[in-house]
């Protein structure tokens, strides 16, 4: 494929190509979107075994205060999200958000608590204003730093562990989202367990010129393969997670995502810091009374994928329109399409019967708990 020479390219780029990677322009870089063996073995081995996925176009950031208290830091960041930052333990991740005076998001994030700063990763197509937001916001507070003298890869699978401590024992002690420094292959990582598929797994920033040489040990390993972007969209999609863009963005309240479970006690109305941070008055509302949609699964009878747009009515004619799928494809290991979307509140029991228009006409399908497939992080 004639990819734009306009396209970043990551520090894996040569590596991609070596392993014969089929690259598509992706949130401005050329990114590997499958290898040989294809999307559908690339998903069922990284359940069953390890996959390695070159995420290196995510937005690694440094947060660190000026005045070298932590705790300033934290105090900054929470001026931008409703997430407990100030109470993160050390060594340990949180999932969160950047919101926006109407409630909305600008992206979902990770930050880590690594002693002396903060270590934060955004979504690749937000980074650059992810980056301008946060210098805009709390930059008189906080150095900040958007690095890309480092790479980022994400070791994924049940064998996952096994893998990475041929490179380094200690891994096994880690939890679900610990976060340590380590030397893999003499390079200075960041590990953290965690991940984008619902398997156990690991993200490792790694120098960027040092990162082809621990990726190649850990591809000699035989329960590792290369994985790209379309088994990563599959895989999160079975693990019900959200594409920002797709499942949330700036229309969309943590709340309609059922993202609540990620505001700790400290940010609610009655916590120890309430509010806060934007769109506060619009979030805390709908933790209090509940929103007027919801992100829900969505299985669908037979074999043809629902695909992200479809209408959602509660009849076979589609004239009653109670929402919209936001992702939708096949789910290998579920074996059939599994989709997610917004609909009124009223329709998100799981096992509300709806129907999705698709090319013309309206198919049955059912409201379902998310994840489809189980995640097994281990706690």
């Amino acid at each position: 494929m004639d990819v734009s020479s306009d396209l970043k390219k990551t520090p894996l780029h040569a590596l991609n190509l070596s392993l014969g990677a089929r690259m598509v322009p992706f949130a401005g870089y050329e990114m590997p979107v499958q290898y040989a063996a294809g999307v559908m073995k690339e998903h069922l081995h990284t359940r069953a075994a390890a996959g390695l996925f070159d995420v290196s176009h995510m937005g690694q950031v440094t947060v660190r205060a000026r005045s070298g208290d932590n705790a300033d830091a934290a105090r900054a960041l929470e001026t931008l999200v409703p997430v407990d930052v100030a109470g993160l333990p050390e060594g340990r991740q949180r999932y969160a958000l950047f919101t926006n005076d109407e409630g909305g998001i600008l992206d979902d994030l990770m930050i880590a608590n690594r002693g002396d700063h903060f270590y934060v990763v955004v979504n690749a197509a937000c980074k650059e204003a992810d980056f301008a937001h946060m210098r805009a916001k709390i930059g008189e507070a906080c150095e900040l730093t958007l690095h890309d003298d480092r790479a980022l890869v994400a070791l994924q699978g049940p064998r996952a562990e096994a893998v990475l401590a041929e490179l380094w024992a200690d891994i096994s002690s880690m939890r679900f989202m610990d976060v340590r420094a380590c030397d893999l292959h003499d390079a200075g990582c960041i590990v953290s367990r965690s991940g984008y598929t619902g398997e156990d797994g690991f993200e490792i920033s790694i120098p960027a010129d040092l990162a082809e040489t621990v990726c190649c040990r850990l591809l000699d390993h035989p329960d590792v393969l290369p994985i790209g972007l379309g088994a990563r969209d599959s895989l999160r999609l079975e693990a019900g997670l959200c594409l920002y863009g797709n499942d949330i963005d700036t229309g969309t309240t943590p709340v309609e995502a059922g993202l609540e479970w990620a505001i700790q006690k400290a940010r609610r109305r009655g916590g120890a810091r309430e509010g806060g941070f934007p769109g506060a008055s619009v979030i805390l509302d709908q933790l209090e009374n509940g929103p007027e949609r919801r992100r829900v699964g969505l299985r669908a009878e037979g074999r043809a994928p629902v695909r992200a747009g479809a209408v959602l009515a509660t009849d076979p004619e589609g004239e009653d329109v109670v929402g919209t799928v936001t992702s939708g494809g096949f789910g290998p290991n579920v074996d059939g399409p599994v989709a997610m979307g917004y609909v009124a509140t009223a329709s998100a029991e799981p096992g509300t019967p709806l129907y999705a228009g698709v090319r013309g006409k309206f198919l049955p399908v059912t409201v379902a708990a998310m994840p489809f497939v189980k995640n097994t992080f281990k706690r």
